[in-house]
């Protein structure tokens, strides 16, 4: 007797592919500000947006969930996240603590050769338009994030799996957000190359100590944006 499959194999392949790219989709709208801080996530409307089935587009906002940058609300369904100042301030405390043991783990454990291609990095975002023009910092995610190369060359699994994992999205929605303060992307920048530039001499200590100051006036720079503990403008991180 034949056994008839619930759902064709080939429709599974394409369900799978058709719910990862509206995830990825979804999720750089949420992380470049498209999909603004506590909005209301409406399946019928991005069904009808991305062009899926509504199976699919729940398996991507499932994921959005575990990523932090959507959060569902009893009675009222999910919305993008927005934190609040104390969170944000919460997050950067993290992110001072791990990246700077990130940044000294690096110092003494990259290769050469992953050093040159992390100052590579710096020269891409160097001739970035928005950088060139001081409205912005090159923001691209992965390989071409100087904090991600810096965290995978660490060498530490954990700690890549804590930054890399589920804050690195959320990290990078708030990095975007606060991206445009005059003045402060190519302090940024001169930050940055201090930093590479200890990790070449191999001096770990002086790259912790760079990276936490770094991220350190990140999170300074935020709370000059939110005095009265609400959002009023945008800056860098």
């Amino acid at each position: 007797m034949l056994v008839q499959l619930e759902t064709p194999v080939m429709a599974q392949d394409d369900s799978q592919t058709m719910s990862e790219n509206v995830f990825r989709r979804i999720q750089a709208a949420i992380v470049k500000g498209e999909i603004a801080p506590g909005s209301k996530i409406s399946e019928p409307e991005l069904a009808r947006t991305y062009g899926i089935s509504r199976g699919p587009l729940r398996e991507a906002i499932h994921r959005l969930e575990g990523q932090r940058l959507l959060v569902r609300i009893p009675h009222v369904g999910a919305r993008v996240v927005s934190l609040s100042h104390e969170e944000l301030i919460e997050l950067y405390e993290i992110r001072e603590s791990l990246e700077g043991m990130a940044c000294r783990l690096a110092a003494e454990r990259m290769t050469d050769a992953e050093i040159e291609e992390l100052r590579q990095v710096l020269h891409t975002h160097e001739r970035d338009a928005a950088f060139q023009a001081g409205v912005g910092y090159y923001q691209q995610e992965g390989d071409f994030d100087f904090h991600y190369r810096i965290i995978q060359g660490a060498g530490n699994r954990t700690l890549t799996q804590m930054l890399c994992g589920e804050l690195y999205q959320l990290v990078r929605m708030y990095r975007i957000q606060f991206s445009a303060t005059p003045n402060r992307p190519r302090q940024a920048f001169a930050e940055h190359h201090r930093i590479l530039d200890a990790i070449a001499d191999r001096d770990g200590e002086l790259a912790e100590l760079l990276m936490r100051r770094h991220i350190g006036a990140s999170k300074r720079n935020i709370a000059r944006h939110f005095p009265d503990g609400a959002p009023q403008s945008r800056g860098e991180s």
